[in-house]
């Protein structure tokens, strides 16, 4: 998708690009006049030489604009990818009638049966479109998205049963762990995405994730006048998370395969974008109650209370995030992510600065807040609001067509 959203229009002749069905000889009333006087005896300087040629122009628009879409219509594996990239370079279905066709569908089939290709070709094409849905392609993935829970696990197991300084090394160890498995499942499957993430999306994910693991406890330390000392963990939700991993790898492949269904069935662009809106708000539906299911065992296995609020908005905020970041879409997700950790960063750092003289009152909102939810109100808040700015967003990016135009999570 990348190359489609990336690739430019190439050059083409005045009127090639979406021409309109009728053909114009404005150039030649124009230039007649002027060539018949200054070479009277030529004959192929009168209009009727010219005449032809812009009636032929004018009577296969559809050939202008495989002209100027020249390398989406070679590259592309079947009409549905043609009919992506055409919305996204502005196709619409009015300009589609325009071209004698009913939708944008309908002029991205033509195009593609019109598109010359000899055996391998074919075959290429056929191993890119059946590979995903072969049987056993979901293995490997399925397999990876279990990794980073079984070793978080791990870690809370080491952590839990020891003390002092073995401690601290099983849980610096296991973090390191934890991350560069996830970062080994994220190489595969429907959460892979196409371009790495920028290092400050990377770095307030970090953020969010430590701060869930650590940050109530650190709060509510710093409003009773602390820290004074090691202040309590939230291992159920840092293993919930873990564990949620592998319910959003296949809710995300859900929506892939739903909404790759939907963009074949589909006859226009508004029908796909109103049949794929109901999926695409089942999905962080499901994923939600998965967590929340994940975060009560977790809770209670481990003793501790299950954070909902605030585990089950972070976890709803990553997963939309990484959606719009699989199907190309970045800058939303950074500016949801850098919102939400700067709300906690700002929580922290009000507390803590109303320990100066007459700063006492900068404390106020956050204990105002803790005071009637708890400490998880303030990640639940900041992560809740985010994640609901994305969800909003995506009604409107993941329910295009050019967004879906290539199965995610291929290999």
């Amino acid at each position: 998708m990348s190359e489609l959203r990336d690739m430019a229009p190439e050059p083409a002749a005045p009127g090639a690009g979406e021409p309109s069905c009728e053909p114009s000889s404005h150039a030649s009333h124009e230039s007649a006049p002027h060539e018949s006087s200054s070479h009277p005896a030529t004959p192929s300087a009168t209009p009727a030489s010219r005449k032809p040629l812009a009636r032929r122009a004018g009577a296969d628009p559809v050939k202008a604009l495989m002209h100027r879409h020249r390398a989406l219509c070679e590259r592309a594996v079947d009409p549905l990818e043609i009919a992506a990239g055409l919305e996204a370079h502005g196709v619409t279905d009015r300009t589609a009638a325009r071209f004698r066709h009913r939708d944008v569908f309908s002029l991205a089939e033509e195009m593609y049966a019109r598109v010359p290709r000899d055996e391998e070709t074919r075959s290429t094409e056929n191993a890119a479109t059946a590979g995903p849905d072969a049987p056993g392609a979901h293995a490997g993935w399925a397999a990876l998205a279990l990794l980073p829970g079984a070793l978080c696990a791990a870690v809370v197991v080491g952590v839990r049963l020891t003390d002092g300084r073995p401690r601290l090394l099983i849980a610096t160890v296991g973090v390191l762990t934890v991350f560069l498995g996830l970062r080994l499942a994220l190489r595969r499957g429907p959460l892979r995405a196409a371009s790495d993430t920028s290092s400050g999306t990377r770095a307030w994910t970090g953020w969010l994730l430590a701060y869930a693991v650590l940050g109530d406890g650190l709060l509510n330390a710093g409003l009773d006048g602390g820290p004074h000392g090691p202040w309590p963990l939230a291992t159920a939700s840092a293993l919930a998370l873990a564990l949620a991993y592998a319910p959003a790898a296949w809710c995300a492949h859900l929506l892939s395969v739903r909404a790759r269904g939907k963009l074949a069935a589909s006859r226009g662009l508004a029908d796909f974008a109103d049949s794929v809106r109901p999926v695409l708000l089942t999905v962080p539906t499901l994923f939600l109650c998965a967590l929340a299911a994940l975060l009560a065992l977790c809770g209670a296995a481990l003793g501790e209370p299950a954070a909902y609020a605030a585990a089950g908005s972070l976890g709803a905020l990553l997963l939309l995030a990484r959606l719009l970041t699989v199907h190309g879409f970045t800058r939303a997700p950074a500016l949801a992510l850098g919102a939400a950790g700067a709300i906690e960063v700002i929580a922290l750092v009000t507390v803590f600065a109303s320990r100066l003289p007459g700063c006492s009152f900068l404390a106020v909102p956050v204990g105002t807040v803790v005071d009637a939810s708890g400490p998880g109100a303030v990640p639940g808040l900041a992560c809740g609001l985010a994640a609901l700015a994305l969800l909003i967003h995506s009604t409107r990016t993941l329910t295009r067509a050019s967004a879906h135009a290539a199965p995610s999570g291929a290999p």
